[in-house]
């Protein structure tokens, strides 16, 4: 068993390794870095326990070309498979009183 984890957790960090290499060496000719427009919006809920919904408005996020996320940005193909961004803001528990 601690065989088949070392050979997992070796494997994984050979991928994560030439995944880097090749997004800075730039094999295949591509762009390190790609923008997707995500929309955003915030999910408001309310003391009496009702949800309300707010725009955002659209936003151009920076994405990395590669299969992991790498330079402190995601990868572009998981941003494109989730073009909406949900911000949830809870106003508290109204029978909660250490909150307030």
């Amino acid at each position: 068993m601690k065989r088949l984890i070392l050979i997992v957790v070796v494997l994984c960090a050979v991928f994560y390794a030439a995944d880097f290499v090749s997004l800075r060496v730039r094999i295949p000719r591509r762009d390190a870095l790609g923008s997707v427009t995500v929309h955003t919006y915030y999910a408001v809920k309310l003391k009496n326990g009702r949800t309300e919904y707010d725009d955002g408005g659209d936003q151009v996020v920076s994405c990395s070309n590669s299969l992991f996320p790498q330079m402190g940005v995601g990868p572009c193909w998981y941003a494109r498979r989730h073009p909406e961004k949900r911000i949830t803001i809870d106003s508290g528990n109204p029978n909660n009183p250490r909150i307030f």
